[in-house]
Parts: C-alpha cells; structure tokens; sequence
C-alpha cells in the first residue's frame, strides 16, 4: 500500500502489517481493536502491538495524512 500526499506531492510505501493497520482503521475499528487483531495473528506481543499501532498513527498524524479524531 502506498498513501500519497497530494498536497506536498510526498508518498509513503507501507509494508504489508501497516497497510492492514490503515485498512483496519479505515474500515471503523479502533487502534486497541487493530492491536488486538495484530496480537492474534502475527508472532507479536499485545504490548507491542499495542505500541506500534500508536506509533504508526502518530506518524500519519504527524504528517498531516490523517487526524486523530
């Protein structure tokens, strides 16, 4: 998945646990539901999951590619 800035003509590639992350989100379920989700299926901890679905939406935050709201 790739998500592009029209605006600053920037582009992110997502590797394939961020673009179901987005996907996720985009589809209505929360951070804690999507970490939950990672925690299941992928060889992570809940407490680790829980961190980098934060940290991925910060970053899109801190790039103005989505809000927090």
């Amino acid at each position: 998945m790739v998500l592009l800035d029209e605006r600053a003509g920037h582009y992110w590639q997502l590797n394939g646990t961020g673009a179901l992350v987005v996907k996720a989100l985009l589809d209505g379920a929360t951070p804690e539901q999507v970490a939950e989700r990672l925690a299941a299926t992928r060889p992570v901890t809940p407490e680790r999951a829980a961190a980098d679905v934060k940290a991925l939406v910060a970053h899109l935050v801190k790039e103005r590619l989505v809000t927090d709201s």
